[in-house]
């Protein structure tokens, strides 16, 4: 797949750079732009979650009054089913 890309200059703070540099030489990225744009990922990913998770629940509290929750019958319930 081929992905266009943008070439950016970004500021970081000496210990921001010591921690790239050291993941780079752990082995975990060949070079800065792969540490940046693996972060990037993980924060795109992150605020994806993050916001299925709200949409969940603001789905959730739009459903209605909440009922009682037997536990007790629905452990009998699912018992039957699979016994």
């Amino acid at each position: 797949m081929d992905v266009a890309t943008v070439r950016k200059t970004i500021t970081l703070t000496v210990q921001q750079d010591a921690w790239i540099a050291a993941q780079i030489e752990a082995g975990s990225y060949t070079n800065d732009s792969e540490a940046i744009r693996d972060l990037i990922r993980r924060e795109q990913e992150r605020t994806f979650e993050i916001d299925t998770l709200r949409q969940a629940l603001k789905e959730g509290e739009q459903s209605g009054e909440p009922e009682p929750f037997d536990f007790a019958a629905f452990k009998q319930q699912k018992a039957a089913q699979h016994g």
